[in-house]
């Protein structure tokens, strides 16, 4: 039995102009410049690992490319929120997690957040 090539689905290869976030290169610079951007107290350490504070106190962000203990734990970005009302909350992203992704999940937590 012989099939018309126009019946077989199309074979889709990925552009040469593929988003570069889809593999993600351990740059934090999406994030710290978000950060950067909104006005929080941004701090690195001699080790190279990053902290920042929202104006308000109520998140806290760490990269932390050089912590020991948080590639034991297979994590690189950590964030810990403390709302106004309610319980507080961590959420951390793995090692290979696009700092553009962490960005987005940042900007939609502070631009609908009440903290």
């Amino acid at each position: 039995m012989s099939t018309s090539a126009a019946l077989l689905p199309a074979v889709v290869s990925p552009e040469a102009n593929t988003p570069h976030w889809l593999a993600s290169d351990h740059c934090a610079g999406p994030v710290l410049d978000l950060l950067g951007d909104l006005g929080w107290a941004v701090v690195d350490t001699p080790e190279a690992n990053v902290h920042a504070v929202s104006p308000d106190g109520r998140v806290y962000v760490s990269w932390l490319p050089e912590d020991p203990a948080a590639w034991t734990r297979n994590i690189v970005w950590h964030v810990r929120v403390r709302p106004a009302d309610g319980d507080a909350w961590v959420q951390e992203f793995g090692l290979y997690t696009p700092s553009e992704a962490v960005a987005g999940f940042l900007a939609a937590l502070v631009t609908h957040s009440s903290c």
